[in-house]
């Protein structure tokens, strides 16, 4: 069902615009009701996002499911670097059709970019807290977990900025015309560059 009913909306949308397709308009096509599309998007512009709900919590996942051996960011950066390989969407690195005509709705429609935040955060805390219970979880000593517990914010919130920011940059050629194969070793580049950066902090600007 939510599939069924976000595919119906995005394609009205794509057609029309986002602002110019009412609610009501996207429960009839899904032959629904307005009052049980709502029960299944809270609000409009989830209509679109639902796309990146399993993308949620995919940091979280790929520190906790990472080999014994790994580091935290070793996984997210093998597992960003796969897929630029693979083309994931979600790594801005993709220029098939449909895809494009999804990132242009998007990025080009205020209230969906500031929904889009909120779902940032979310990804932030989940990555957080699975970045937390990597370093060994709580230590019983509430102000020491309490500190560890914001040092592992900080460290998610400046990793999933860094995966933002190099999917718009990916996404931002693209959209000028290039092709993903010509981007793809530029964005490989930016993304060892990028992590690199992660792990020596900000020295260079201290």
């Amino acid at each position: 069902m939510y599939q069924a009913v976000s595919d119906a909306a995005i394609a009205l949308f794509l057609e029309k615009g986002f602002e110019k397709v009412p609610v009501a308009e996207v429960a009839a096509a899904a032959e629904i009701s307005k009052p049980t599309l709502f029960r299944y998007f809270p609000a409009k512009e989830d209509l679109v996002l639902h796309r990146f709900a399993d993308h949620v919590d995919e940091a979280a996942r790929v520190v906790t499911g990472r080999p014994a051996k790994r580091s935290p960011l070793d996984a997210l950066q093998r597992h960003f670097l796969d897929g630029l390989e693979r083309q994931d969407p979600v790594t801005g690195l993709c220029d098939n059709v449909h895809v494009l005509a999804f990132h242009r709705l998007l990025y080009g429609t205020p209230s969906l970019v500031a929904r889009l935040y909120a779902y940032q955060e979310r990804s932030e805390q989940a990555l957080g807290e699975a970045l937390g219970k990597a370093l060994g979880g709580k230590s019983g000593d509430a102000a020491s977990d309490d500190a560890e517990a914001l040092a592992a914010r900080l460290a998610a919130g400046q990793i999933i900025a860094v995966q933002r920011i190099l999917a718009m940059e990916n996404w931002r050629r693209i959209d000028a015309g290039e092709s993903a194969e010509a981007v793809w070793p530029d964005a490989v580049v930016a993304a060892n560059r990028a992590f690199g950066q992660l792990r020596s902090g900000l020295a260079a600007y201290a």
